[in-house]
């Protein structure tokens, strides 16, 4: 079990910006929203993030069960990663974070609003 996940949490608030903050938690989250992939299959969606990092991700995710890992018994061994039905209930959240990127995001970087959508 991951310290964090020893911590007693008593605001709702704290529990979930504990568990979705950091920067490749969302990337995690977002890349497997909608598919079940294996560990290279995640590594290369998501630029930048090196082994250690998604490993220490996924197995965080895990240990909240909002991540599954299914082993299969197979030569060469074959891992895949999917969210849980407890980790899909994030999407929404995940959703309205991406909108208000999108409506906010030109203020700071672009003079003409764009949309982005991955």
């Amino acid at each position: 079990m991951s310290e964090t996940n020893q911590k007693l949490y008593n605001c709702p608030i704290d529990f979930t910006i504990e568990l979705i903050s950091g920067k490749w938690s969302m990337w995690v989250l977002w890349t497997l929203q909608d598919a079940t992939l294996r560990f290279g299959e995640i590594r290369d969606k998501i630029p930048g993030i090196t082994e250690k990092m998604l490993i220490q991700q996924l197995k965080k995710f895990e240990s909240y069960n909002i991540v599954s890992r299914k082993v299969y018994m197979e030569v060469p061994p074959k891992v895949e990663y999917s969210l849980t039905e407890h980790g899909k209930s994030l999407k929404p959240i995940m959703l309205s974070i991406q909108q208000w990127g999108n409506e906010h995001l030109y203020i700071q970087n672009f003079p003409e609003k764009k949309s982005y959508s991955y």
